[in-house]
């Protein structure tokens, strides 16, 4: 068989065939026997974190490729052992780009994955968190988050037989609009939630306090409306600049 009638031959299976979707609780592995090259999908529940990097084009020319390397390595492992720290699974690493999942249904696991963007900010951005002043030595790093929750749809893709023509796709609008927001982030803002995450919050990460002129500690939103334009619509979403300190 030629490559063009391989080719067609697949996608003519693809596109014309059923696709069969099973509901499931928990963040698919590529390793699940259920996840196959043909139309099979896993769907969950989970609020999605998307962490990207900004300037990253200004860090690559600013420095030699082994400095960038320990740059992005310093950046990814926070990034990682904070998420799974809260319970995140994280799921797809794309250049200087981290995807992140908190199954769940719960205020519980939608506060968490909140409580870990605010503690990546911590980390990254924050002179008192120890790797911050490191990082500075090289480059100020900074970044945006995203976080929107939905159902996502997982499938694989790629060519059976070798582990590096494969992979999985994460389907949805939370991990779109997640992405969106993010873009929408950085510096001194560096998270962004969707409108139902700011509406399902857990009073601890939508609240905190400060004083008011009168030296009294007082309860405040952490959060601030903006918009953004999302599948052609006006929508609100919410930035701070608050973090969660981590010892």
């Amino acid at each position: 068989m030629g490559l063009n009638s391989d080719i067609t031959t697949k996608v003519k299976d693809i596109l014309d065939g059923n696709f069969n979707i099973e509901d499931v609780t928990y963040v698919p592995e590529i390793s699940n026997p259920k996840l196959t090259f043909n139309n099979t999908g896993l769907r969950f529940e989970a609020t999605t974190l998307f962490i990207d990097l900004r300037n990253s084009t200004g860090i690559l020319n600013a420095h030699n490729k082994s400095t960038i390397a320990k740059i992005h390595k310093a950046y990814l492992f926070t990034t990682v052992k904070v998420a799974t720290s809260l319970g995140g699974e994280v799921r797809s690493f794309n250049g200087d780009s981290v995807l992140a999942f908190f199954q769940g249904t719960t205020k519980t696991t939608l506060s968490n994955a909140v409580k870990a963007a605010m503690k990546i900010k911590y980390m990254i951005s924050n002179t008192g968190s120890g790797i911050n002043s490191m990082l500075a030595k090289y480059s100020a790093v900074d970044f945006g988050i995203g976080l929107d929750d939905g159902r996502v749809l997982c499938a694989k893709v790629g060519v059976g037989g070798d582990a590096n023509t494969k992979d999985l796709i994460w389907i949805g609008n939370a991990v779109n609009k997640a992405v969106v927001i993010s873009d929408e982030c950085k510096s001194p803002y560096h998270i962004g939630i969707s409108s139902y995450v700011y509406s399902n919050l857990n009073d601890e990460v939508k609240f905190g306090t400060q004083k008011d002129p009168w030296g009294r500690e007082v309860k405040v939103d952490m959060w601030t409306a903006y918009y953004v334009t999302y599948n052609g619509k006006r929508e609100t979403f919410y930035k701070t600049n608050w973090y969660w300190e981590v010892s």
